[in-house]
């Protein structure tokens, strides 16, 4: 499948127009508009919660599935009708060459395959020396970046629910493969969240850089090369436009605070299996986005925003220098100039926008601390609304209470689901499209001690194409899991 792109149409607006534009329609939908949101957007807007099953005093239906169940098992708690299956284990299970699954899964995609069968790329979110990695992902034949990097990509095909499981190498030799994202012509686009250069940490290749991951054709996997016109900086997520053709991209770093990204491809240039990576490193036009209220009033950082519903309009600054050669990407830009926010984490295509996470602020960010953010930016209206804002979590070892957002998808079933990687418990959770959160499953696996439990996040939630499974994973020690149940319930 090949994308023909053309110019954004917001790419050719001036950034002075964005802005008297936004405003003037602002003037017009009344003074509040970015405060509490326009009536069609907050139809839509998951609401600003931190317990599941919370209404805001409403009285309607609980939503979700019900509660959990504890797991005897101790791997996985689930409501009342809904099981899980051990797909992959860190150290246990093995691929094709016998080698054993590598460790720390992250980020994921699922595909199609041939009669039923789902094929899962995983990110191992490894990083530092590849000596000091327990399971590193193995250094398969022409699939290396960098031999001295531990991260990459396994390629998993789960067939007849996971009754037969095959997992081989898709790339090695990256960095922090943290999340990623699909694309529409049935590729993987995984992430680095690193920006090391060679000779920092063992490196022998400069990271911080996006590859593509075809599931379907190993060959196409051979010899991988870093798709420079995306940037080099600490990536997390990155999702495609399939109408427009243009990328976003979120930004996991501090000192100072992350940016959100859109790379709009050159004019005329076909999107399709393999083609980013024949780019140069320069090609389209890469830009941090920046915020401003309906009075025109530019906004620092995504903290300042304190209620669900809010909406900012949004302009496109590009990046001076794409590849970082002398400062990184967000030191590039001064006070005014760019909106910033903390941990720039999980983000999904869906409703014809991208929805995209902030999961936590503190004392690094300039406005009110809390404990969550998820975001929908809108192309079309050129807009960014906040939909779900978590509190500080006042007990995170107590069950009820949500914080840390991160790796996040639209369920086909309405809302979104959220993988939690906060303090203390951990959970699976939804944002239903009417305010409110509701819990589906809680992590059981203790790593840490009977005295001080700790539990690992859950990464790499996404559901199989025909809706059937839920995949998500423990990342330590490293479990992929299938869920299955009721989803119509």
């Amino acid at each position: 499948m090949s994308t023909n792109t053309h110019e954004s149409q917001d790419a050719q607006d001036s950034a002075g127009l964005s802005r008297r534009s936004f405003v003037a329609r602002s003037a017009t939908a009344g003074a509040g508009l970015a405060i509490a949101g326009t009536a069609g957007v907050l139809a839509t807007a998951p609401g600003a919660v931190g317990e599941p099953g919370h209404d805001g005093g409403r009285g309607r239906r609980e939503p979700g599935y019900g509660p959990l169940v504890t797991d005897p098992a101790g791997i996985l708690s689930l409501p009342a009708g809904f099981s899980y299956r051990v797909i992959t284990r860190a150290g246990e299970t093995t691929l094709e060459s016998g080698e054993t699954t590598p460790s720390n899964h992250d980020g994921t995609g699922c595909f199609a395959g041939a009669r039923g069968a789902h094929l899962l790329v995983v990110n191992h979110e490894l990083d530092g020396p590849r000596t000091e990695s327990e399971y590193p992902v193995p250094l398969a034949d022409d699939l290396v970046y960098d031999p001295a990097a531990p991260g990459g990509c396994t390629v998993v095909e789960v067939v007849d629910g996971g009754d037969h499981v095959t997992e081989w190498v898709g790339i090695a030799g990256t960095a922090n493969n943290c999340a990623g994202g699909t694309t529409p012509w049935g590729t993987w686009l995984t992430c680095e969240e690193n920006a090391d250069r060679a000779g920092e940490n063992g490196m022998t290749k400069d990271h911080g850089y996006v590859f593509e991951v075809d599931p379907y054709d190993r060959e196409a996997n051979r010899s991988p090369r870093p798709i420079k016109a995306l940037g080099r900086f600490e990536h997390e997520a990155v999702v495609v436009d399939p109408r427009r053709g243009d990328l976003y991209l979120t930004e996991d770093a501090d000192e100072p605070n992350g940016l959100f990204y859109r790379w709009v491809p050159p004019r005329g240039f076909r999107h399709g299996r393999g083609r980013l990576g024949t780019l140069a490193d320069d090609a389209g036009t890469l830009q941090a986005f920046k915020c401003f209220d309906s009075q025109g009033r530019f906004v620092d950082d995504l903290s300042r925003t304190t209620r669900t519903g809010t909406v900012y309009g949004v302009d496109w600054v590009d990046v001076p220098d794409r590849d970082a050669r002398d400062a990184s990407i967000r030191e590039q830009f001064g006070a005014g100039e760019i909106t910033r926010a903390r941990k720039l984490e999980g983000m999904w295509w869906g409703d014809d926008g991208a929805y995209f996470v902030s999961s936590y602020a503190r004392e690094e960010s300039p406005g009110t601390p809390h404990d969550g953010q998820v975001w929908f930016y809108d192309p079309r209206r050129r807009t960014v609304t906040l939909k779900v804002l978590l509190g500080v979590n006042p007990d995170p070892s107590r069950e009820g209470h949500l914080d840390g957002p991160d790796n996040i998808t639209v369920s086909p079933y309405g809302g979104l689901i959220i993988a939690e990687d906060g303090d203390g418990l951990q959970h699976l959770f939804g944002a239903t499209d009417d305010g409110r959160t509701w819990a589906l499953a809680r992590n059981e696996v203790n790593i840490g001690t009977a005295e001080e439990p700790e539990f690992s996040e859950f990464t790499g939630v996404t559901f199989s194409p025909d809706g059937g499974t839920l995949y998500t994973h423990i990342q330590e020690p490293g479990i992929m899991l299938a869920i299955t149940g009721p989803w119509h319930r």
